[in-house]
């Protein structure tokens, strides 16, 4: 990382920042097994061709995911590195389901999936990708407050 060590939540993050005016407001719940899952609308704001999510907002979700996956485990962690499909078009103001789940972790460093589905399950996007982890969540932080 460059000079800004210090990773800061002021919130407002596009994905998730609740303090956001014009972001998506994502929030994730923590299963058992510490994996999450979201649900997210995304508007019309956020179109690329008509009535399609743009693939630079499809890879915001994949990322946020992978971002709350990682907060499942304790761990606060900055992209590494992101690798993602595209299988079918993401639509615009339909409910989409988002999952993520941490599949390994050598000493620093996370690998971690994430998906993108429609309502009925159907599988739009995926990603894998690896998180470098940068410190530990606090109690009462808002990723620690994964339900």
């Amino acid at each position: 990382m460059s000079a800004r060590e210090d990773l800061v939540d002021d919130g407002r993050c596009i994905a998730c920042g609740p303090q956001s005016t014009i972001g998506l407001k994502m929030t994730f719940e923590s299963t058992a097994d510490k994996s999450v899952s979201g649900r997210v609308t995304v508007e019309q704001r956020f179109q690329g061709w008509r009535g399609v999510v743009h693939g630079g907002v499809v890879a915001m979700l994949l990322d946020e995911t992978m971002a709350y996956a990682a907060g499942a485990h304790g761990v606060v962690g900055v992209t590494g590195e992101m690798k993602m499909r595209f299988r079918d078009a993401v639509p615009i103001g339909e409910p989409l389901v988002l999952r993520g789940n941490v599949v390994w972790r050598r000493r620093n460093v996370l690998g971690i999936e994430a998906s993108v589905s429609d309502d009925s399950g159907r599988l739009l996007a995926s990603g894998t990708g690896s998180f470098v982890a940068r410190g530990t969540l606090e109690p009462g932080t808002r990723f620690a407050q994964l339900n």
